[in-house]
């Protein structure tokens, strides 16, 4: 995937809404990573993996998509934050059906909150995409989603969202 492209994407995102609303980037840092837990959530639930008690099966894939790159945009701004945009993300080639993926992804985004370093990010940033992986999302998919999916959150805060 060309993250090169989608880093600089979120860079001009994020120093957007940061101007429009006077933020300052290390005053924000807990409530990017809260963001990210509750886009993870917010995913699962559009998946409905986890609800054993109901027949309804997953939302559209096109929804369930839109709730991934939620997540990717706060993955992405987490990394540019702190200095981390690598250029390629190991995928770690875990068999794991996908409520498990969900809960490695919840403690991996804990881990990487206490023990901030490049170590953790690339671990939380590899299990979100083998998570995309297992939901059935091609790079392409993905790709033009979050391209989509951003110039919305622009819109947005044109709007006063």
């Amino acid at each position: 995937m060309n993250w090169e492209k989608l880093f600089t994407m979120q860079k001009q995102l994020d120093t957007y809404i940061q101007q429009n609303h006077a933020l300052v980037t290390s005053e924000i840092f807990d409530k990017k990573v809260l963001a990210l837990l509750v886009e993870i959530g917010e995913l699962a639930n559009e998946t409905r993996c986890f609800k054993f008690w109901s027949k309804k099966g997953p939302s559209e894939d096109t929804v369930i998509l839109e709730e991934y790159v939620d997540g990717l945009h706060f993955i992405l701004s987490l990394g540019i934050d702190l200095g981390f945009e690598p250029e390629r993300v190991d995928i770690p080639n875990i068999q794991a059906d996908t409520t498990e993926l969900f809960h490695q992804v919840y403690q991996s985004i804990q881990v990487f909150k206490e023990k901030t370093n490049t170590e953790t990010y690339q671990q939380l940033f590899g299990l979100f995409l083998r998570l995309g992986q297992v939901l059935g999302f091609s790079e392409t998919a993905i790709m033009q989603a979050y391209i989509d999916k951003n110039e919305t959150n622009f819109n947005r805060q044109d709007q006063n969202y």
